[in-house]
């Protein structure tokens, strides 16, 4: 992406005008708010300052961090990377380097969750995140279920120091905690929800994702095997020990088309189907598991 240098004279709204172009020239299918994002997290003002105040100068500190966020932007640096912050569902949550970047998808997983337990949100429920990355699910649950507990477990280190971190922004620090481990291998407890969005990508097809997932994401966070389901085996052969029983369900992210296979490899240990909630393009993006 080629964009002429800005200049510290420059208005904020001439500014804001050519990075937007410049994105959607790219194909950059939300030009206009990443190119706000980056403006605002560029300048340091606020969405009121944009609007109040169009002609205010960039000034030579802003023009200088502008031009490298548009040249990183340039280079399918996704722009949350970028600024190290994601929204997620009501949340701004730390990005971080070498952690999978959450996205809109899995907010499925928390809305399929929060029905699943609708009748029981004052309760203390127990809540187990297999394969939290940036704690994004346990997050937005506790942040709705104010009674209830969580443990975020991750493989990797770097994604159980981001899940803390994310934990602690979201005010719900004193009600979790993380644990490095492989999924369910290190958990002797049952819970009443049990939520995962793991790697579902199958292997021969990562080289052919957008860069911003390919070049950004770790690929431990992505592979899910040569059918995309061997996390999903893993996973679902420990619920029948982590639910607790009489009441336990759980919610998983499915990739594209793996909604059935998900829903047969939870039938095959003895669990129901307690529903498929589909993702804003229509998608069927989790499935639910209760005893």
């Amino acid at each position: 992406m080629i964009v002429p240098a800005f200049e510290p004279q420059e208005t904020i709204f001439a500014a804001l005008t050519r990075l937007k172009d410049a994105l959607r020239s790219q194909g950059v299918e939300e030009a206009e708010a990443e190119a706000r994002a980056l403006l605002l997290g560029a300048t340091g003002l606020s969405r009121a300052d944009l609007v109040l105040e169009p002609e205010r100068p960039l000034g030579a500190p802003a023009a200088t961090r502008l031009q490298n966020f548009a040249e990183r932007r340039g280079a399918r640096e996704p722009a949350s990377r970028i600024l190290g912050t994601r929204g997620f569902w009501t949340l701004d949550l730390q990005v971080a380097p070498g952690v999978l970047d959450p996205r809109a998808d899995t907010e499925t997983v928390v809305a399929l969750a929060l029905r699943l337990v609708a009748h029981r949100r004052a309760e203390p429920l127990s809540i187990l995140d297999l394969g939290s990355g940036s704690g994004a699910i346990l997050c937005a649950l506790l942040s709705e279920l104010p009674a209830a507990r969580g443990v975020a477990v991750d493989i990797s280190p770097l994604a159980c120091r981001a899940t803390l971190t994310n934990l602690a922004r979201s005010g719900v620090a004193d009600r979790s905690a993380a644990l490095c481990g492989s999924w369910g291998d290190a958990i002797f407890a049952s819970f009443d929800l049990v939520v995962s969005n793991p790697p579902y990508i199958k292997s021969s097809d990562i080289a052919a994702l957008a860069p911003e997932v390919a070049l950004h994401d770790p690929r431990t966070a992505l592979d899910g095997g040569q059918d995309g389901l061997l996390c999903y085996r893993r996973i679902i052969s420990d619920l029948p020990r982590l639910l607790r029983r009489g009441g336990g369900v759980a919610a998983l992210e499915a990739g594209v088309g793996q909604a059935p296979e998900i829903s047969e490899l939870m039938r095959n240990v003895g669990l129901t189907v307690a529903g498929v909630e589909r993702d804003l393009g229509g998608r069927e993006r989790a499935v639910a598991a209760s005893w």
